[in-house]
């Protein structure tokens, strides 16, 4: 049986109209396929890969830590270098109540951590969310999903949850004493790059302070430079109580965390001990990755100068059958007339050399997230590809 072949059956699908793209190798912004096909991709492998496929730092940060240990216990009692120097380092730009990290193997698992350390700081049971926002794909953070396309079919999800308007000051009212945390996105990407108002964001913090109500903002998609600056709340001029990272974080290894105050975070300690465990969460050669990564990130933050990139996708982007472009740094949304439209120019797209997808809750835009060492020039690359793709439709 061919790749492909065992790839369908064996593999655990989640639509019936998989890609099927048989990658041989990656390098930058570079995917070759097992026929010599090469690729751009513009989506840095849904937002994991900001400093490009198999970036030289990564890989021989990697290579080093495999040689020395892989795993022993992550969260018990021995005290590993790489995990260490990657708490030492996240925390050390970060403003200084998010002072404590606790290491996930995924964004998913960033939200439900969050979601615990909420309740028990708390006590209370309520969560508060808004529409169209997307925090994972466990039962827990899919309670904070308002979408029943995606949700109905596995209900009975928690209770207690609320789904408010997106930059809607009325609805804030309905964060109380009774909220544990309120999940915020502020660029709501799976919504077609959707950026929540400055005094929006600023009125949830100090509704949140009025009613002792965490604050959890959602990084795991626009953290690590994505949007102009290394978080994006930099630019919202707020502090949340929790920060969820995920996706790149890792270096293109599974990483994620959820960060917050040490006092907060003791509370996992005790009463019950172990209040949150892991086994693989903060493996010590992810975390290698992760320090690597990050550290190239903060040496070269020429990166996050997006600017100059961010313009070229809004102004030459133009046709006749795009009907608008949303960016937010290199996080870009190319909105078409609907769904079919939107795939006919994504399977184009991948015919013609050029990686793209869509959003969860915008499923008629094109999604562009490339690399963040994607060079004017490659980047006025891959937009020709698309435009001449979008000419192709029929």
């Amino acid at each position: 049986m061919t790749l492909r072949n065992l790839f369908l059956q064996h593999v655990a699908q989640t639509s019936d109209a998989p890609l099927l793209l048989e990658v041989e190798s990656a390098t930058g912004i570079f995917i070759t396929d097992t026929k010599g096909k090469v690729y751009i991709d513009l989506i840095s492998g849904i937002g994991v890969c900001s400093l490009g496929h198999c970036h030289p730092e990564v890989v021989q940060a990697v290579q080093f830590q495999v040689q020395q240990y892989m795993h022993t216990m992550v969260y018990g009692e021995h005290v590993q270098q790489p995990q260490v120097a990657l708490a030492a380092l996240l925390t050390s730009v970060l403003p200084e109540k998010l002072n404590s990290v606790y290491f996930t193997n995924s964004g998913s698992e960033a939200t439900e951590g969050a979601m615990k350390l909420a309740k028990r700081i708390t006590g209370r049971n309520e969560f508060i969310s808004f529409q169209n926002s997307y925090h994972g794909s466990t039962q827990g953070a899919l309670s904070l999903m308002d979408n029943e396309y995606f949700t109905k079919a596995y209900s009975p999800l928690l209770p207690h949850t609320k789904h408010l308007q997106f930059n809607h000051m009325v609805d804030l009212e309905q964060i109380t004493t009774n909220t544990a945390a309120v999940f915020i996105e502020l660029v709501k990407a799976e919504n077609g790059v959707q950026v929540m108002d400055k005094n929006f964001a600023t009125a949830i913090r100090q509704r949140c302070n009025d009613t002792g109500t965490l604050l959890i903002l959602d990084e795991i998609q626009t953290g690590m430079g994505r949007t102009g600056k290394l978080f994006c709340f930099e630019h919202f001029n707020i502090q949340p109580d929790v920060l969820l990272l995920g996706k790149a974080f890792g270096g293109g290894l599974p990483l994620g965390a959820f960060v917050a105050d040490k006092k907060l975070m003791s509370t996992l300690s005790y009463e019950p001990v172990l209040g949150h465990i892991t086994t693989f969460g903060g493996n010590p050669v992810c975390c290698a990755a992760a320090f690597a990564s990050l550290n190239f990130l903060l040496k070269n933050e020429s990166l996050m100068n997006v600017c100059s990139r961010e313009t070229l996708i809004r102004t030459r982007l133009k046709h006749s059958l795009i009907k608008a472009v949303r960016t937010f740094g290199l996080l870009a949304a190319i909105e078409l007339k609907d769904f079919s439209t939107m795939k006919k120019a994504m399977d184009l797209c991948l015919q013609n050399g050029v990686i793209t997808d869509w959003f969860l809750f915008a499923d008629n835009c094109l999604r562009i997230a490339p690399p963040l060492i994607i060079s004017e020039q490659e980047l006025n690359q891959a937009i020709d590809v698309v435009l001449q793709s979008l000419d192709e439709i029929k």
